[in-house]
């Protein structure tokens, strides 16, 4: 019995794996229909989610399977100070696998150490998302037909995105890849990413503070939202939002097969003028998701083999 807590669980060729069964989705849906019939999904959320959730509870149910779970930690029995071992343990005797997101880094490693079923790190602190990075990785095989070669693009929060941080690692993997980091100096690509991720694997990057003189070369740019929290001051944070919003004119020296990404939610970090531009990705990356998910599902449950 295997969980996912690190998109680095994963090996390329279990990627690959999980890819090939999301495209027999896309393709053949009414395959898929019963093969999760009578199992049950439950889903653990400690803390909001609006897409996550509903895209596992959805990915569930389109395999004939069914879903219990909470959506916040006041509604589940932590609230009276169970540990999160204790519920995994016995969440363990009504579901077949469990989705769990918390607002505390390394709670899911915790419940997959205590639980006898599968499970799912639907979203740990600002640690790990991995089926974010699964959605990511379908969306760009899906689009440039592969991972090897291409030239990546990080705009936006990248100190304190997860998701960032988690597709870094997950490219790493992958032949003649090269990352250019697009951020204000206040949100930098933390250093231990670079040491651990980027310079370990050899991987060619930049850094600069100006998208437009960076879009040109890019084949994939990844959009993050500029969180006005996360700075020192106002006047820091006013000096510098504007510059990361992605606009019509901003795409001028893009390449016409650019592959404009998001993880979602976004605030005004990309003009819904860009929504339009057939670049645009980040609803198809909410589609994959889902598919992605159910891959995931069936391999956990052993059920994709049958």
């Amino acid at each position: 019995m295997r969980s996912l807590i690190n998109i680095l669980d994963l090996s390329t060729q279990d990627i690959e794996e999980l890819i090939t069964v999301a495209n027999d989705i896309i393709a053949n849906p009414e395959k898929y229909r019963e093969k999760c019939r009578y199992k049950k999904l439950a889903t653990l959320f400690y803390e909001p989610s609006t897409r996550t959730r509903l895209s596992f509870e959805s990915a569930m149910l389109e395999l004939g399977g069914s879903v219990i779970g909470f959506s916040e930690a006041n509604s589940s029995s932590s609230a009276k100070g169970e540990s999160v071992a204790d519920t995994a343990k016995t969440v363990s005797c009504y579901a077949d696998i469990i989705a769990m997101r918390h607002p505390k880094e390394g709670a899911p490693l915790v419940a997959s150490q205590n639980a006898s079923i599968p499970v799912i790190n639907a979203g740990d602190g600002g640690h790990n998302h991995p089926t974010q990075t699964l959605a990511d990785l379908l969306t760009i095989y899906r689009e440039k037909g592969g991972f090897d070669n291409l030239t990546l693009g990080f705009c936006g929060d990248l100190k304190f995105g997860r998701t960032v941080h988690s597709l870094i690692s997950a490219m790493s993997r992958y032949k003649g890849i090269k990352v250019v980091l697009i951020s204000p100096e206040e949100l930098k690509l933390p250093s231990y990413i670079k040491k651990d991720v980027l310079k370990k694997n050899n991987i060619p990057y930049t850094q600069t503070t100006s998208l437009e003189n960076a879009i040109a070369d890019l084949d994939i740019l990844y959009m993050t939202r500029v969180q006005r929290e996360r700075f020192f001051n106002e006047e820091d944070y006013l000096r510098l939002k504007d510059s990361y919003i992605l606009e019509p004119g901003k795409l001028r020296n893009a390449k016409p097969d650019l592959a404009i990404m998001h993880p979602l939610p976004r605030v005004n970090e990309i003009s819904v003028a860009i929504d339009s531009d057939p670049r645009a990705c980040y609803f198809k990356q909410v589609l994959y998701g889902k598919y992605m998910r159910m891959a995931l599902i069936l391999k956990l449950l052993g059920e994709a083999e049958k």
